[in-house]
């Protein structure tokens, strides 16, 4: 990070979802000349394309219906520091187009306007996609790609940084502990055991949503296994008395010759939408009815968790309600 951020070309992040890669980000601006410069962050898959347009470039006052007042958009906001495009693979044809041009020319001209106006930003963009895939199949834009791979860092998965979960549980941990104001309880060392052999899917930020729920429903001095969430499927990993599968660099697996084989019944979408069912009930038990945090419980958005309530026809406590209005 510290050799990538003295610069002042363009800097790609990748990795899976969760590795952290908003953190590394943070810590390129922050290391960077542009320290003293804003940091604008906008996440490229949370808005529709017209939405995106406008948050992006900005627009001018009656550009379209409802543009009552002119907006600036992030690129201008983010002059003089870094912009960080989290999710840049979700960038449409068009906005990558656009996008392009505003690297090349460091003009950008909002909706609705024929002047360009000068910026001075520095890009940093993200992503858990293959983006020489995504150029090889046409969906991203080869020049682009190039334009934003200036530099690029790799955060590898949880699972091959084992020796760090430790630290990273205790951080979480001691986090976690101060927002709720609760004793902090000891990790002992079976729950580490725990922790070092599961496979971490959701990478750190799994991590720390398990941290925070067995601080939830631990009531004594230490944490136990029994707070921790049942892993549905997991790969052996060294230790394990198993012979391991042959994982592949992207995490895949490929079965070995003992490997059981899968099984061939094919799953009851019934017995899956009950499971899932449970699980939003245990998550709101667990979090006293708040709904944020019993969304963040489960690592899902608020949006998300809603609707899960809505489909599954799951009352929504007024407790819960009061709560996060608290939150707020």
């Amino acid at each position: 990070a510290e050799r990538a951020a003295a610069g002042t070309i363009n800097v790609l992040v990748l990795g899976e979802t969760g590795v952290g890669k908003e953190v590394m980000a943070r810590a390129v601006h922050r290391l960077s000349p542009r320290r003293e410069g804003p940091y604008v962050c906008l996440n490229c898959a949370a808005l529709s394309e017209n939405l995106l347009e406008t948050e992006l470039f900005g627009h001018e006052r009656g550009a379209f219906t409802g543009a009552l007042a002119a907006k600036t958009g992030l690129l201008e906001t983010a002059a003089g520091g870094t912009l960080f495009l989290d999710e840049v693979g979700e960038l449409p044809p068009s906005i990558q187009a656009k996008l392009l041009r505003v690297i090349e020319t460091r003009e950008v001209t909002r909706v609705g306007s024929v002047r360009p106006r000068q910026i001075d930003v520095r890009f940093v963009a993200a992503t858990n996609r293959d983006l020489e895939d995504e150029v090889e199949g046409g969906t991203f834009r080869r020049d682009l790609y190039f334009r934003l791979n200036g530099i690029s860092i790799r955060i590898p998965p949880l699972r091959e940084r084992r020796s760090e979960i430790q630290s990273l549980a205790e951080t979480f941990l001691r986090q976690v502990c101060q927002e709720l104001r609760r004793p902090e309880p000891r990790l002992p060392p079976p729950v580490l055991t725990a922790l070092q052999r599961r496979e971490w899917p959701g990478n750190i930020r799994e991590l720390k949503n398990v941290i925070e729920r067995a601080v939830l429903l631990c009531t004594g001095p230490d944490i136990g296994i029994e707070h921790l969430p049942e892993e549905r499927s997991r790969r052996p990993v060294a230790g394990d008395q198993e012979a391991p599968d042959r994982t592949d660099r992207f995490g895949s697996v490929a079965s070995g010759p003992t490997a059981p084989r899968p099984r061939s019944e094919t799953p009851n979408p019934n017995e899956a939408l009950a499971a899932d069912k449970q699980r939003i009930l245990d998550a709101l038990a667990t979090c006293a009815g708040n709904q944020s945090r019993a969304a963040k419980l489960l690592g899902m958005p608020r949006r998300t968790f809603v609707a899960r309530l809505d489909r599954y026809q799951i009352a929504r406590p007024k407790k819960g309600l009061q709560q996060e209005d608290a939150d707020n």
